[in-house]
């Protein structure tokens, strides 16, 4: 994958594998001093789903908070250098090794950052262990099933389905440059021009790592997907959302109906004009400046 500069490759293991994440540690980055006893803080970033996701997602975004937090940003299983068992995969292995990975490498309660379908299972990972988690914010935030709206059930779902054919259409429509520039287009950015070459190799090499094509097709399937109106009132972890306005699968007044079953926990909603899916790449600069907005808002 391409990381940031300064940034160091580690992993810890989970009930389906090993999970490598990225810690900036090197130079120019450093370590707080916690001599006065203060513990230094972390701040989690959880990528999204999508043909070649990973962590490189946030690595636009992350560096900008190194000097004041301890940063993990790992490849979910399935993705990235992250293990890739050969499964279908379920909305509890995701939810299953969220909770693992936090538990194995935060010793208190974390401020988790999280993209799309994977903050809708980091939702349900802090209803289920509301003590690991301080606060989220998270970019579109979404189920994919919401309300009841089914994702599955086209000819395209049902074909991706198919073995055998679900792999060909994998290698011949994902696993490769137009592929993956294709679904950066019409998924994932709001305007085509801002996707750079760098993006598309990143996304590449992820997608072609050995069996990166489970978790892939597993997401294409509408396995993953849930409604998460069911869940939502269930949270207790102080919680901000933004939104992309063009964002291509739920569009901002699912995410509005989402945020409004419950004020209490999810304290601001914001939609930014122009963007779609990953604001975080798309738009990184604001992406970073409201996540500042929102530490003030959380108690960050």
């Amino acid at each position: 994958m391409i990381e940031p500069i300064g940034v160091e490759k580690k992993s810890t293991a989970t009930s389906l594998g090993t999970m490598v994440y990225y810690t900036p540690t090197k130079t120019p980055w450093h370590q707080m001093d916690s001599s006065n006893g203060g513990a230094v803080p972390t701040l989690v970033f959880l990528h999204g789903f999508g043909g070649g996701s990973s962590a490189y997602e946030w690595s636009k975004v992350y560096p900008a908070f190194a000097c004041d937090y301890q940063i993990l940003a790992p490849d979910l299983i399935g993705w990235g250098r992250s293990e890739h068992p050969e499964r279908n995969y379920q909305v509890t292995d995701y939810i299953n090794t969220i909770i693992e990975f936090i538990s194995n490498t935060c010793s208190s309660p974390t401020t988790v950052i999280a993209s799309s379908l994977t903050a809708a299972f980091t939702i349900r990972a802090a209803i289920e262990r509301p003590n690991l988690f301080k606060s989220l914010i998270l970019t579109t935030p979404a189920g994919l099933s919401d309300f009841g709206e089914g994702y599955g059930g086209n000819f395209f779902t049902q074909l991706v389905s198919t073995p055998v054919i679900d792999k060909i259409i994998y290698s011949a429509g994902i696993a490769n440059p137009s592929g993956i520039r294709n679904f950066l287009e019409t998924r994932q950015f709001a305007r085509p021009e801002r996707i750079y070459q760098e993006i598309v190799d990143a996304y590449l090499e992820s997608a072609r790592q050995p069996n990166a094509e489970y978790a892939a097709l597993s997401f294409v399937r509408g396995d993953l997907c849930f409604d998460l109106s069911k869940y939502i009132t269930q949270l207790t972890t102080p919680t901000a959302i933004i939104w992309g306005k063009e964002s291509e699968f739920t569009g901002p007044e699912i995410g509005k109906r989402l945020a409004d079953l419950n004020p209490d926990a999810i304290k601001a909603f914001e939609v930014i004009e122009d963007v779609g899916l990953t604001p975080q790449l798309e738009l990184p600069g604001v992406t970073i400046g409201l996540i500042r907005k929102f530490f003030k808002l959380l108690g960050e």
